[in-house]
């Protein structure tokens, strides 16, 4: 590894991990994935850097384990595939963890928690409080609990409120694209934008993308709104392919990966 170009001011950081990155064409959880990302974070950990991973993949982890069930409504089959497939995620993840002498915590959160008041002090003790023991946060939507009406658009923007939260020095979003393109990233004549500021118009390059059930509700549309708005309090933020070796880390060195936003 590079270290030539550390940056010491780098002292939080979050990252949030699609659905799309964790699984492969037949909507199976890929475990070298999930261990190449936590094998990140605990080089990221001996630099003394905290990150908290925002992760989805609760509902894929229970559609793998349940396949189709009788319940016909959208909202309860989410929640009963997310309340099935979140323990099997985590179990996954504190594995993992445990491998690399590192300890793991899960927090799930609704919007309603992120308010101001009681709720949100409640989450900044809780972030503070692992953060101070040295346990890596592992987030997502309670799907479980969480109203259809109040929802997060999805972890895209979980991840921009716990950036905030945390007052994270880095968000990176982790996608199956490496990056913003001026076209289809498959299209020959497309480019990858490196560096792009909140002013820009570069909405007009992307195209919406339907989903199948149990995906990730965030395309790059989302991700570039989350992108921007969370430029905008002064933290700059990657989009990058997940799937990509070493990829949080050659971020963390500043190496030119994916796309970066900034004020």
């Amino acid at each position: 590894m590079d270290d030539s170009i550390k940056d010491d001011s780098i002292k939080r950081v979050v990252v949030k991990v699609g659905t799309n990155v964790l699984t492969n064409k037949d909507n199976r959880i890929l475990g070298p994935v999930l261990r190449e990302l936590v094998r990140q974070i605990s080089v990221l950990d001996e630099r003394n850097i905290q990150v908290v991973l925002v992760t989805s993949g609760s509902a894929i982890a229970g559609k793998e384990v349940l396949g189709n069930i009788q319940e016909t409504e959208a909202s309860v089959r989410r929640q009963i595939y997310s309340s099935v497939g979140q323990p099997r995620l985590m179990r996954h993840y504190y594995s993992l963890f445990h491998d690399y002498g590192m300890r793991c915590a899960q927090i799930l959160a609704t919007k309603r928690d992120f308010d101001p008041g009681k709720h949100r002090e409640n989450m900044i003790s809780c972030y503070e409080g692992l953060l101070a023991e040295g346990v890596t946060p592992i987030a997502n939507e309670d799907d479980a609990v969480s109203l259809s009406m109040s929802m997060f658009s999805d972890n895209d923007e979980l991840a921009s409120l716990v950036a905030e939260l945390i007052d994270a020095d880095r968000l990176i979003i982790l996608s199956d694209t490496d990056g913003l393109y001026t076209g289809h990233p498959e299209d020959k004549n497309s480019r990858k934008l490196t560096e792009v500021t909140v002013d820009q118009n570069v909405e007009k390059y992307v195209q919406s993308n339907s989903k199948k059930e149990g995906e990730g509700r965030g395309g790059m549309a989302s991700k570039l709104k989350i992108a921007k708005v969370t430029a905008k309090k002064n933290i700059p933020t990657y989009i990058a392919s997940g799937k990509r070796e070493n990829v949080i880390v050659d971020i963390i060195n500043n190496k030119q990966v994916g796309t970066k936003f900034i004020h």
